[in-house]
C-alpha cells in the first residue's frame, strides 16, 4: 500500500467524492485510500479543491488526462480529520489483465474499464459519517453472534449494495432479508480495520427478533476517533490488560429487564477508556437513544435498537 502525506483540515468539507468501494487488484487497491472513511476532495492544482468544492466532471477529464501518469489525489478522511495527498496510476491494464480470454470478442461493446477502480458518490462528508449502527448487545446463539458481531466494538457502515442514508433503511434492509444472506460491512474500533459480515436475519434461531442484537443510533453512536499514536491493525493495550474479561461479564442482558442494574458493572470495568461510558445511551436523550424491542421494531428520531 501506498502512503500520503497528511496535511490538517480544520474543518469538515463541504462536498466531496465519498469512497464506497475498492476493487482488488485496481490502481487504488494499491494505494491507502479507504472505503467509507476516504472522500476524495481534489486534486493537487485543483483551484476548486481549496474551497472544498469538487467538481466530478472536471475530475474526470484530469483522470483520464494522466493515464499512465501520476496524480495527486487530496482526500479527507472521516476518522482523522485530515486531508492527504495519495498518490495514484490511473490505468486500465489491470482491468483488461481479468477479461476473461471467452470474452475478448466482445470487449469492443463494452464500457471502457475503470482507470482508478473506485465507486464512488458525491454526497456531504459531514452527513455522511453519521449513518452508522454501533453494535451494543449480542445475544448468544443469534444471527448476530454467529456473523461474528462485537459488542460495543463494532459499527456497521452500509451493506453490498451500498450506504445507508437514513437511521431506517437498515432496518428496513434486515427484514427485506429474512432468511436470506445480507452482506454489510462493519468497522472494528478496536482493530481500525473494515470487515465484509454475511448475516442471515430469521424467526427461528431460538429467540426473538431477526438478529438477536441491540443497535444504537445517533449522536452517542457515532465512531470515536482514533488515537494519534494507533497503529492500524494492531491489539489496543486496553484490550491486552482486559484479557478475557469478556468471557466473565453479563453482556447478554434480556431487552425486558431494566438494563440499568446490569450496566453499572460494565461501566466500571471501562472507565479507563472513556468513549465505552459515552457509548451508553441515557435514558429519554433524542440524539442517542436505544430501545430494545422484540419482534418489530419502532423508529424514533435519534437511535433505536434491533433484536
Amino acid at each position: 500500500m501506498g502512503a500520503g502525506q497528511s496535511t490538517s483540515q480544520s474543518h469538515v468539507p463541504t462536498r466531496g467524492l465519498h469512497v464506497l468501494r475498492v476493487t482488488p487488484s485496481s490502481p487504488a487497491f494499491h494505494s491507502n485510500i479507504e472505503p467509507f472513511f476516504d472522500f476524495v476532495v481534489g486534486f493537487e492544482g485543483d483551484s476548486l479543491s481549496e474551497e472544498n468544492a469538487i467538481d466530478a466532471s472536471e475530475l474526470e477529464r484530469i483522470v483520464e488526462s494522466h493515464e499512465n501518469r501520476t496524480l495527486n489525489l487530496l482526500v479527507w478522511n472521516s476518522k482523522s480529520q485530515l486531508t492527504r495527498v495519495v498518490p495514484i496510476t490511473p490505468s486500465r491494464v489491470w482491468s483488461q489483465q481479468q477479461i476473461n480470454p471467452n470474452e475478448s470478442q466482445n470487449s469492443e461493446s463494452l464500457s471502457q474499464p475503470s482507470l482508478l477502480g473506485l465507486s464512488m458518490r458525491l454526497c456531504q462528508p459531514e452527513t455522511a459519517s453519521d449513518n452508522v449502527w454501533h453494535v451494543l448487545d449480542v445475544i448468544e446463539g443469534s444471527p448476530a453472534e454467529s456473523a461474528g458481531l462485537v459488542p460495543m466494538g463494532d459499527w456497521i457502515l452500509g451493506w453490498s449494495g451500498g450506504v445507508l442514508t437514513a437511521e431506517n433503511d437498515f432496518y428496513d434492509l434486515v427484514e427485506a432479508h429474512i432468511d436470506k444472506p445480507l452482506r454489510v460491512y462493519v468497522y472494528s474500533y478496536d482493530f481500525d480495520t473494515l470487515r465484509e459480515v454475511v448475516l442471515i436475519p430469521n424467526r427461528h434461531w431460538g429467540g426473538d427478533g431477526l438478529l438477536g442484537c441491540v443497535f444504537g443510533f445517533g449522536l452517542l453512536h457515532r465512531i470515536p476517533p482514533q488515537p494519534e499514536d494507533r497503529v492500524p491493525g494492531t491489539i489496543p493495550p486496553e484490550l491486552q490488560e482486559m484479557g478475557d474479561e469478556y468471557g466473565h461479564q453479563d453482556l447478554f442482558v434480556p431487552a425486558d429487564i431494566d438494563e440499568s442494574q446490569h450496566t453499572q458493572g460494565r461501566i466500571a470495568n471501562r472507565q479507563h477508556n472513556s468513549w465505552y461510558q459515552d457509548s451508553i445511551p441515557k435514558s429519554n436523550d433524542a440524539h442517542g437513544e436505544t430501545r430494545a424491542v422484540h419482534k418489530q421494531h419502532s423508529h424514533d428520531h435519534g437511535g433505536s435498537s434491533l433484536q
